[in-house]
């Protein structure tokens, strides 16, 4: 690596003079602060990509937080989730009080497992809400999550923060059970620089997810409150950045299934494995970040090792949930596939922006 080589990071935004030109227009427009004409735009290109209703908020996050408000999460209550996910799939239920029962993925698809899940919600307690994540850039068998979670008459959540743009046999990403989030943090398939958005196909529930975010004030002139509501709508600036990145989603997904087939092809017939894909849908990931799975931890680290040293950022698989000490206490349904996905899988660098230059380097760097 030359000294003049910048850092490979795994995936940062990738954006440019359209994103410059639209924040321009919204600070002429005089709408710096939340709402503004960028926010309604935004909330209506995600219902048009979703085929259903959104209200753009802060955070993913604080979408979730919404839609456990929605739906009354508590301390007497508890919530399934996918154990392999980012902790805030389950954090604003926590901070509410709710406990918390995680469940493995399925081997076949990195996904929240339907056998386990199925199994979970026939011995666990008051579930109040399943909360399931979309994985890497593909989504959950929605189909078999809304029939097992319908049988049992449970609600669910989905977390979609990291498969905006996918789709599941036709269903685009977040179009499944009561309502759906996403992401629009900095490293996620769009951004907003930080983001997110409740979807619903029931307009009624997304405009309540609106009014909380809004502080849940009464439509009078003064200011009347018959709830306490949230600080979470997102700002007209950040939305403007939202409305450009959505201008270049096909682009971005075409980048990111690009740079999967690079590394693919560099793997070739040895015996690294592409993370697991939807066999019944394989081309409905944007491959937001390209994951492969090595033979043992040890080839894992080593290779972690060689891209360190060539200032090339890497990352193992998310922690599973149950392994995280914060969770100790928590029941866990399986947990094995989960947890050898931790130790073997590696998550590569998948921004858009890569160029044939950076992949170069990071090819020389594996093959040191």
């Amino acid at each position: 690596m030359t000294a003049m080589a910048k850092r490979i990071y795994l995936s940062p935004p990738w954006f440019g003079a359209h994103e410059q030109d639209l924040v321009s227009r919204a600070f002429a427009s005089g709408y710096v602060a939340p709402c503004g004409p960028m926010v309604d735009t935004f909330d209506r290109r995600l219902g048009e990509l979703s085929h259903q209703n959104a209200a753009a908020v802060s955070s993913g996050t604080a979408a979730l937080d919404l839609l456990m408000a929605e739906l009354g999460v508590g301390p007497r209550t508890t919530v399934v989730a996918s154990s392999l996910t980012f902790v805030a799939t389950v954090g604003p239920a926590v901070h509410r009080g709710a406990k918390t029962v995680f469940v493995d993925c399925d081997p076949a698809t990195g996904t929240i497992s339907i056998p386990l899940l199925d199994k979970a919600l026939s011995e666990v307690r008051r579930p109040a809400v399943v909360t399931a994540a979309d994985l890497y850039g593909q989504c959950c068998d929605y189909g078999a999550l809304e029939e097992v979670c319908a049988r049992h008459g449970v609600p669910l959540v989905l977390d979609a923060a990291e498969s905006v743009g996918a789709s599941w046999r036709g269903r685009p990403s977040g179009q499944a059970g009561v309502a759906a989030i996403y992401s629009f943090n900095g490293n996620k398939i769009i951004t907003t620089s930080g983001g997110g958005a409740v979807l619903s196909r029931d307009p009624e529930l997304v405009a309540r997810a609106r009014w909380r975010a809004q502080q849940a004030r009464e439509p009078v002139v003064w200011y009347e409150h018959r709830e306490v509501g949230y600080n979470y709508r997102m700002s007209n600036l950040l939305a403007a950045v939202g409305c450009a990145q959505l201008d270049r989603l096909p682009e971005i997904i075409r980048r990111k299934r690009s740079i999967f087939g690079f590394y693919r092809n560099l793997f070739g017939q040895s015996h690294v494995a592409a993370m697991p894909f939807p066999c019944a849908d394989p081309d409905g990931s944007t491959c937001w970040l390209s994951v492969f799975l090595f033979p043992s931890e040890t080839l894992r680290d080593r290779i972690a090792e060689k891209l360190s040293a060539a200032d090339i950022e890497c990352r193992p698989v998310w922690k599973p949930l149950h392994m995280q000490p914060a969770f100790s206490a928590s029941r866990t349904y399986g947990g094995e596939v989960a947890e050898d996905f931790f130790r073997r899988g590696l998550c590569l660098p998948s921004g858009a922006g890569l160029t044939r230059v950076s992949l170069e380097r990071i090819a020389r760097a594996f093959l040191a």
